[in-house]
């Protein structure tokens, strides 16, 4: 997880950053739709590269969906410690009663 918490140092301090500068803060200066979307785009890659025999371009697809994700989140104000403790506070509980009780 060391890298996760290095990652998500690293967006924070590059949020605000002059977009010529940073990738990152060309997202964040582009705004959240464009954020979002490139999320999507980035999990639609993963998942074709899911269909293939390429295990380096799963993995790849992978990295683009967690870091664009960390991206996301770092925009909506949302610790990755937020994200963990509610995987934490879901372990040990099937995921069928787990979406169950979200739509009661």
């Amino acid at each position: 997880m060391d890298t996760l918490a290095r990652l998500e140092a690293t967006i924070a301090a590059r949020k605000g950053a002059d977009p010529s500068s940073s990738y990152v803060a060309q997202l964040n200066h582009r705004g959240l739709p464009v954020i979002a979307r490139k999320l999507g785009e980035e999990a639609v890659e993963a998942v074709v590269a899911a269909l293939g025999d390429d295990r380096e371009d799963m993995v790849g697809e992978a990295a683009d969906v967690l870091f664009h994700l960390m991206v996301l989140l770092a925009a909506k104000g949302v610790s990755l410690d937020e994200v963990l403790a509610e995987l934490d506070r879901r372990e040990g509980t099937s995921g069928i009663d787990e979406k169950a009780s979200r739509s009661a």
